[in-house]
């Protein structure tokens, strides 16, 4: 809008002056030739009727001795009168014969005008910064021959022409910023009206999430174009609701699945050699036997310790399926670990806390827990080096605090590294693949994080973060 007006301004401008300066100089043209006819008319009648002189062209400077000032007066016009050769015989520019004007009319123009079919030429000239108009043409006797050669001279006096120009322009100009503030006003107020309903649906498509309710957007007052891109938008979050709500039904399906599926295979590998021992018992016991009670109490171990296994799987799964309850108290950090540390007898197992004390409110059980676990897979991941070595470290990063665990085992391979924290996974002859998986929930229920860089044949370091409050 604010373009349109001002492309409008300025071309209503260049039009404007272009038809002002083209009235002016038809207005001049047309001003000239009335005065011009008006003239030429005057010296006809003079010619014929009223001069006592013959009419001839030694003459002609006598007839209108005193008569040119007159006829020059009345017409408002420069009245020249030149023989045929070019020579000036009579002027009515007061003492045209003390300048430069007594000069003989050129070759040039006297050539043209008499190759003219209407004998008679048209000159424009500018002198001093004022413009003239100027006619040549023949003077004819009452018989039509030719005596001498008439010049009329125009001066051209566009001031007022110009000064009403100008203020004409300042009226439009003053028009044209009005309504180039007008339109400025207009431009912002409907572009603000247009990009405040765009700013609203964008700020809800921003907020659009996948696992929570997706509020519809509400706009009582919009354009048709708006209306249907917030019905669109409102349509899209009915579906995603609805997607969401099956996607959440089917991956709560699938977990319990695969949950089942893990726990039937982890107690199925104990109740295996439990029913193998029970039969073996059966076939070979005998009640007489002298070691008969030993045989009973040795049979009895063997069950308890696959009994304790099942439970041992058991309590790993229920503690995996629970989400860690925090219980933030205020606790010494380097403390802390050293006692999870404690239960390592391990020589090879380094502590270096790199500073003296550090606060912060944490669970003391579950960061033992993290510790701990870390720990034992470092561990496990050095049971075959020559020089086993385990570095734990703590420290202080601003409003959080850092523990690594580093070892020279034997490293996480490239193509297994996006499956480490993944339920079920593992790396080992045993166990069930839930310990990263149990540690990293209790750390991002803390609003913590945990990575882990580790290269094949050099070793591994796990870095946890957890925020001081």
């Amino acid at each position: 809008m604010i373009l349109l007006v001002l492309l409008a301004s300025i071309l209503i401008l260049v039009v404007t002056i272009y038809q002002y300066d083209e009235q002016t100089k038809d207005y001049n043209i047309q001003r000239f030739e009335r005065k011009e006819a008006t003239t030429k008319q005057t010296i006809e009648l003079e010619l014929k009727n009223k001069t006592t002189y013959p009419v001839n062209t030694e003459n002609l400077s006598k007839i209108f001795q005193e008569r040119i000032y007159e006829i020059s007066s009345i017409n408002k016009l420069n009245i020249s009168i030149y023989d045929l050769q070019g020579n000036l015989l009579k002027s009515s520019i007061a003492a045209a014969f003390e300048k430069i004007d007594t000069q003989p009319l050129s070759e040039e123009i006297l050539q043209e005008l008499s190759q003219n079919s209407n004998h008679k030429i048209l000159k424009t000239s500018e002198k001093k910064g004022v413009g003239y108009q100027s006619s040549f043409s023949f003077i004819n006797d009452p018989k039509f021959k030719r005596i001498g050669i008439l010049e009329l001279q125009f001066t051209q006096d566009n001031s007022e022409i110009e000064k009403e120009l100008r203020e004409f322009m300042l009226r439009l100009g003053l028009v044209y910023i009005l309504m180039f503030l007008i339109a400025i006003s207009l431009a912002y107020f409907l572009s603000s009206y247009i990009t405040r309903s765009i700013k609203n649906i964008s700020d809800k498509m921003e907020q659009t999430r996948l696992n929570k309710r997706n509020e519809k957007i509400i706009l009582n007052k919009a354009s048709s174009e708006i209306e249907i891109l917030v019905e669109a938008y409102n349509n899209m979050i009915d579906g995603l609701g609805e997607s969401a709500a099956k996607l959440a039904r089917s991956e709560r399906e699938q977990a319990w699945r695969e949950m089942a599926k893990q726990v039937a295979h982890e107690i199925k590998n104990p109740l295996t050699p439990m029913r193998l021992t029970v039969q073996s018992f059966e076939r070979r016991f005998n009640p007489l036997d002298d070691k008969a009670k030993e045989k009973l109490t040795e049979f009895s171990q063997t069950l308890i310790q696959q009994i304790d296994v099942m439970s041992s799987i058991a309590s790993a799964f229920s503690d995996f399926a629970k989400m860690p309850t925090q219980k933030k108290e205020q606790i010494e950090i380097i403390s802390v670990v050293k006692f999870a540390l404690d239960i390592f007898n391990e020589r090879y197992i380094k502590y270096y806390p790199q500073e003296k004390e550090l606060h912060a409110y944490l669970d003391k059980t579950q960061l033992i827990r993290v510790v701990t676990n870390l720990v034992k897979n470092a561990i496990q991941a050095t049971d075959k080096e020559e020089n086993p070595l385990i570095e734990i470290k703590v420290f202080n990063e601003g409003d959080n605090i850092k523990i690594s665990v580093s070892d020279n085992g034997k490293g996480i391979a490239n193509d297994v590294k996006d499956l480490i924290f993944e339920p079920k996974f593992t790396t080992k002859t045993s166990g069930m693949g839930l310990g990263l998986a149990m540690i990293k929930n209790i750390i991002e229920a803390y609003e913590g994080a945990i990575s882990f860089t580790s290269t094949e044949g050099v070793g591994t370091v796990f870095t946890v973060v957890l925020p001081k409050k």
